[in-house]
């Protein structure tokens, strides 16, 4: 989070928005109720998640996945600012987006 704070990347952590308590799903809700896009390396819940969510027709703000492990600091970094440029808030929404892809 350094990283991004020092990128001047908008981020909320878990922490600072306090829901260190709320299981994913509630995460998902809150963070659309904020239209925030999620940031996780529990890449396995969140793709259940947003298959139920495309499934019964419910909108979320975007899921950005990450492996964890599989990127640097420095790469999730430049991923990232990647995918900021190129993606609006707008067209991220609804979306399932792997950081790997902007790598």
């Amino acid at each position: 989070m350094v990283a991004l704070r020092n990128a001047n990347i908008d981020r909320l952590t878990t922490f600072e928005a306090e829901n260190l308590g709320l299981i994913d799903s509630e995460q998902l809700i809150w963070s659309t109720s904020q239209n925030r896009a999620i940031y996780t390396f529990n890449v396995k819940d969140y793709c259940q998640l947003h298959k139920m969510y495309i499934t019964e027709g419910k909108q979320h703000s975007g899921i950005i996945a990450v492996p964890r492990q599989s990127y640097s600091v420095g790469e999730q970094l430049k991923g990232l600012q990647k995918l900021i440029s190129s993606i609006s808030s707008e067209e991220i929404r609804n979306q399932l987006v792997f950081l790997g892809s902007y790598i």
